[in-house]
């Protein structure tokens, strides 16, 4: 029936079948890998545009930045500052990224003791105006490529103008 050189031989055939699948699955995540990884930025080579896609395109067209910047809520705008704060202070020190104490219209990279990037250091002649500090929160790597600033955005539009109107608050 069975005995030990049996039991051993079931046992190390399972344990190579195994070791065989793991490399086998090893081996092909190597060959196969999509690029990109962990930070790493995936360009699509080519869009297949469909008809069901542009016309909802167009019809999501909303109120201008301007409009919701003059109705904004301060107050849910500091709610919104909430996933700002991880880098972001209101004190007047640094943190991960500079102070944001007077942000709005400040001039941009003018923050003593905060290294700011290639990037942002080339707008250092504008000023942070609201529209501006918009189209940056909802793209920081699109508006300023080469950005420290590893923040994704904020997709909604009102959350950004609500942020906006409450960072104008701080003095």
């Amino acid at each position: 029936m069975f005995d030990t050189m049996t039991m051993t031989k079931i046992v190390g055939a399972g344990c190579g079948s195994l070791l065989v699948f793991l490399l086998g699955g090893w081996a092909a995540s190597a060959l196969y890998t999509t690029g990109g990884g962990h930070g790493g930025e995936a360009t699509q080579a080519y869009t297949i545009q469909t008809a069901a896609a542009a016309p909802a395109a167009g019809a999501a067209a909303g109120p201008t930045f301007d409009e919701l910047y003059a109705s904004a809520d301060a107050a849910a705008g500091e709610k919104v500052f909430s996933k700002c704060k991880a880098c972001h202070k209101v004190d007047g020190s640094n943190g991960t990224g500079p102070h944001l104490n007077g942000v709005v219209n400040r001039e941009k990279a003018h923050v003593e003791g905060f290294g700011y990037s290639d990037a942002l250091m080339a707008m250092s002649s504008e000023k942070w105006e609201p529209a501006k500090l918009d189209a940056f929160l909802t793209n920081p790597k699109k508006y300023a490529p080469g950005t420290k600033m590893s923040f994704a955005g904020l997709p909604k539009d009102t959350d950004r103008a609500n942020l906006i109107a409450w960072l104008a608050t701080q003095p």
